[in-house]
């Protein structure tokens, strides 16, 4: 399974932007994607995940009311709408998924990464 994802850039606070991953290659045996983020310096951490095909959604604390996850199956694509964005949302995304996940919010479960993008949100 080959992740790539795309979307990123550079935003005001309270702006949006929405991230895209798509899946190739083995995309029947993913269960579950989420995103994870991580800022300079600081360990990658669980953003929000969702199961590819039960529609349950994963967010972390952090992201509630602000971030959506969805996906499209048909194109084997999950998106990240990122509403009302702060400085603190800044760091490189990374979709990650796997065949079975245990508990979303753990890195180690996930076979699969994608590339990461920037997201810069500006004060």
């Amino acid at each position: 399974v080959q992740l790539q994802a795309s979307g990123g850039g550079l935003v005001q606070t309270g702006g949006s932007l929405r991230l895209s991953c798509e899946a190739s290659g083995r995309t029947r045996s993913i269960e579950a994607m989420s995103w994870f983020r991580q800022a300079p310096g600081k360990e990658r951490k669980f953003v929000v995940g969702i199961s590819w095909n039960g529609g349950s959604r994963y967010y972390a604390d952090s992201v509630k009311g602000r971030f959506t996850i969805s996906r499209d199956n048909a194109k084997n694509t999950v998106f990240l709408q990122m509403n009302s964005l702060k400085p603190e949302d800044t760091a490189v995304y990374y979709c990650a998924a796997d065949r079975s996940v245990y508990d979303y919010t753990e890195i180690r479960d996930y076979d699969y990464w994608g590339q990461g993008t920037q997201v810069t949100v500006s004060s």
